[in-house]
């Protein structure tokens, strides 16, 4: 089992930018793809993007394409998720998750091995 810690979350306005961090122990991190999700108020849990095992390949929700970039760094054991030009419909906890597999694809919560327990990003119009 691993560990999952996310930081960096907080209140922006809209065309701002934030950076999340997820800080992992336990099992091996870099065996592993990692996913960032998001939850709105009232709403399912989505999927936001995921990195591949070993950060070579990157797979975005078709709403956060081209604002979102998920990176990782496997010596530091951390996941991050640079978010820019964000919108009022962006605001959600957000989820660091460790899934079962090693690929960046499209993941959804059954596939998930490890959840953080999240971190809220409000943006203001």
């Amino acid at each position: 089992q691993v560990q999952l810690v996310e930081s960096g979350g907080g209140l922006v306005q809209a065309g701002g930018s934030l950076r999340l961090s997820c800080a992992a122990s336990g099992r091996t991190f870099s065996n592993y793809a990692m996913v960032w999700f998001r939850q709105a108020l009232g709403k399912e849990r989505e999927f936001a993007a995921s990195i591949s095992w070993g950060g070579g390949n990157t797979y975005y929700a078709d709403s956060v394409k081209g604002r979102f970039t998920i990176s990782r760094d496997n010596a530091k054991n951390t996941v991050y998720l640079q978010m820019n030009s964000l919108k009022p419909e962006d605001t959600a906890v957000y989820y660091c998750a460790a899934s079962r597999g090693r690929l960046a694809v499209l993941i959804s919560p059954p596939m998930v091995g490890s959840w953080g327990q999240g971190t809220q990003v409000t943006v203001s119009s």
